[in-house]
This record gives C-alpha cells, structure tokens and sequence, in this order.
C-alpha cells in the first residue's frame, strides 16, 4: 500500500511538471500569434471565454452565498444550498485558501472567515467559472493578523474528454407522428394539418401521420347520430383527395381519463416494433428540423428523446391594446415572444420497441396498483422501467402557439400541478405581467 501511495504521488508531480512546461511554452510562443502577449487568456493552456453574439447568448452568473444560491432550477429568487452544489462550493472555498497559502507563504499564512460572495457561470468552451469575495484572516511571520477582503477567480477546466461511441442513426428514417385529439382540442386541428402539409407532404417527408380520437363515454354512445369529430374527419378526407397518395388513418378510443399510458398502448400493439413515433400534440407546429433532429436523437435500444417545445407567451397579455397588424414586420418577429416550457412532457421521440420493453417490465408493478397508468406519463416509464438514457433539451424549431391547457384532475398530482404550472407560466414575462398589473391599477384608480 506504502508504495502505490508513492507512485500515486509521483504520477501526480509529473502531471504537474509537464503541465508547467506545456504553459511555459504557450507564453514563450504567444509573441508569434496575431494577438502578442495581450492575447494570452488566463489560465494559460485553457479555451478562451466564450464571445457571445448577441445579448440573448450571454451566459449569466448565479450569485451564491455558502448556505443559499439565489438561482434555482424550479424559478424561486432563492433556495438552500445543498447536495452537489454545496459540495461543489464547499471544494473551491478549500481550493481557494490553498492557493492563497501557496503563492503567499511564507510571508503570509491566510485562514478563511467567512465567504462574503460568490459567483459561478458554466462556459461550455472552458468549464465553470468563479468569483469569489472572501473574508481572510492573514497572520504574518511576526504572528499579527488582521482580517482582509480579497477577490479571488478561479476555474474547474473541462478535462478527461472522452468521446462516447452512439450506435449509427439516419435522417432517412420514417417517422410515425401519433396526434392524440379530444373533442376539446378539435379547434386546433385545422391548423395543425396546415402546417404538416406544408412542411412534410408537400416537400414529400418520410411521415405519415395517424389520429387518435378520444371519446368520453357520452360522446361515444351518440357517435351514431351526431360525430364530435366529424368535422376533423372531413378535414382528413379533404387532405387525402388533395394526395391521392396520402392516407392518414384514425383509431377511436372511448375513456374517461386519456392517460398517455393507455393512449400509447392501443398504438403500439397496431404498429411494427422497429416504429418510430413522435408523439405530437393538436398545438405543435410540425416541420423538417425538428423531425431530422427526432430521427437522431431517438436511438432504438439506447435513447429516447422527450423535447423542450418553445411555447408562445398569450397574446392579450403581451400586447394588450397595442396589438400590432399581422401583416407587419415586428408582428411576426413578436409573436416568438415565449419561454421553453420545462412542465410539459407530451411531445416524444422512441421506437416503439423501447416502450413496449419498458411496458413489460411495468406490468409487475400495475398487478399491485391499478392506478398507476393514470398517475404516470410516458416519460415517467422510460425513466423508472427502460434503462435508457432520456434526453431531454430544448427544441427551438418545436413551437406552439398559446393556449390555457384543460388539466384533468383525475390524473396525478404532479401531471396536474405540471400542467397548472405549464398554465401560468406561459401568461407572460414578468415585465408583461408587471406591466398589465400597473396599467389596471392605473385604470382603477381613475
């Protein structure tokens, strides 16, 4: 043990030495670079900061203290520091005291009172940054000590890349769009197929598309006499005489509580296991960029892929009285006006082999619960029974236009508390609700 100790430490000073030699080179070379001197970035050896472009690609820093960070992933102003990050914090304030120690010493010996503020920034080209404003104790060789301020950067360089082999995937596959649709959601379909003509058949995508309508059990018994979706029905046949070639079958389901589960059942006992689907929703805008990013990111027995939709914030909110025209300009850049909607999980990409493997080892769990297909999503499986790795990003080219979701109660708690949540959050900034707020307290005041 006493000598792996020992070469431990000797791999360790040679890793070090040759890192010193490796900087001494760059700054030694970097009078022959376009930039000189000027153009060394610090640490030397490590990417340069990233440049953003544009104000919207500016990285921001979170402030943090050592018991609250003041940037939360659920939107709180401030929550408690803990787990990884106060782990994280708690490693950097040690480092940091360190390297004091080390550059200073012998002259000055520094001991850490207190952090007086913190910042970090994760720079995707260099790794995460640090500033830090410290309380230090400084005792000096006389033994005197005082308590001094000091700001310290420091960086946690991206290292030890590996590169992780993906089983090949092509933009040649076809892809099954599933569109659920209640007799709620029937308005919308009108301009869902619009845009998938548009965007798929009429560039002659490899899509085909099947419908899904959901009866409740009133509904169902008088379909004979008067069809709730018999409308959208005519739409379908409209667009299948349109192309002659195109056929876009629909099943029909009758259930009280259309869970995703269920849904998702009923379609993949219909379809070849080496399907892959892209669960949709009657709100999405359909179109080539997000299908090629589907087809890759969707890898049968490895990945499935449940993206982030850009959801448009509610108009009558954001322009209020001051609507502009359609027909201009800044209305069409306006009404991009959104937010990524993180509560919403019904848009996904996976084969339908995946699913009906992570619905077999489900089955188990169902016999002792019955509830349980209602109070659980597709994303909910693939993350508790398939193994797989799920991905989960935001998707620029998936948008949807606003609309106040109807969330059921029937199902869980946390499917309905996501869907309030999806709800109020795609009202508006919070300058837009600030300022609908100030204006109708300006007009009851008159």
């Amino acid at each position: 043990m006493k000598n792996l100790y020992y070469f431990t430490l000797v791999l360790y000073f040679k890793d070090l030495f040759f890192w010193c030699i490796h900087q001494l080179q760059i700054s030694n070379l970097s009078h022959l670079t376009p930039e000189g001197k000027a153009g060394v970035m610090w640490p030397i050896g490590i990417n340069s900061p990233f440049k953003p472009k544009t104000r919207f690609e500016v990285i921001n820093w979170d402030y943090f203290t050592e018991e609250h960070i003041y940037s939360c992933t659920d939107g709180s102003p401030k929550c408690e520091m803990r787990g990884a990050d106060r782990a994280d914090v708690s490693a950097i304030l040690e480092v940091a005291v360190e390297r004091l120690n080390e550059r200073y010493q012998p002259q000055l010996r520094f001991r850490k009172r207190r952090l007086l503020n913190g910042y970090r920034r994760f720079d995707p080209t260099r790794g995460m940054e640090y500033i830090l404003d410290l309380a230090l104790e400084a005792f000096t060789q006389k033994g005197h000590s005082q308590v001094i301020a000091k700001r310290v950067n420091l960086l946690r360089p991206l290292s030890a890349v590996e590169i992780i082999p993906m089983p090949y995937v092509t933009e040649a596959t076809r892809v099954q769009v599933i569109l659920p649709v209640t007799a709620q959601d029937q308005d919308y379909v009108g301009n869902f197929l619009d845009m998938y003509v548009t965007n798929t058949l009429d560039t002659h995508d490899n899509v085909l598309l099947t419908f899904l309508f959901i009866y409740d059990p009133f509904d169902a018994q008088r379909v004979s006499q008067t069809d709730v979706f018999a409308g959208v029905k005519s739409m379908i046949g409209e667009v299948e005489k349109r192309y002659g070639d195109v056929k876009i079958p629909w099943i029909s389901v009758k259930t009280e509580v259309p869970s995703q589960v269920k849904l998702m059942d009923i379609i993949s006992k219909k379809h070849p296991v080496d399907t892959l689907f892209f669960l949709s929703s009657v709100w999405t805008e359909v179109n080539a960029d997000f299908l090629n990013r589907c087809r890759m990111n969707a890898i049968s027995n490895w990945q499935v892929f449940f993206p982030v939709h850009f959801q448009e914030f509610n108009p009558a909110v954001i322009y209020r009285d001051q609507q502009p025209s359609a027909s201009s300009t800044f209305a069409s850049e306006s009404l991009r006006d959104g937010h990524f909607d993180r509560h919403v999980f019904d848009e996904a990409c996976f084969y339908n082999a995946d699913y009906m493997s992570a619905r077999t080892k489900m089955a188990a769990d169902i016999l002792e619960n019955e509830e349980l297909m209602e109070s659980m999503d597709v994303y909910d499986i693939f993350v508790r029974y398939s193994g797989l790795h799920v991905f989960r990003a935001v998707e620029p080219a998936l948008i949807q236009k606003y609309v106040r979701r109807a969330c059921n109660p029937r199902f869980s708690e946390d499917i309905y508390h996501r869907c309030v949540l999806s709800n109020l959050e795609s009202l508006g900034s919070r300058s837009h609700l600030a300022m609908a707020l100030f204006e109708q307290d300006q007009a009851n005041s008159t």
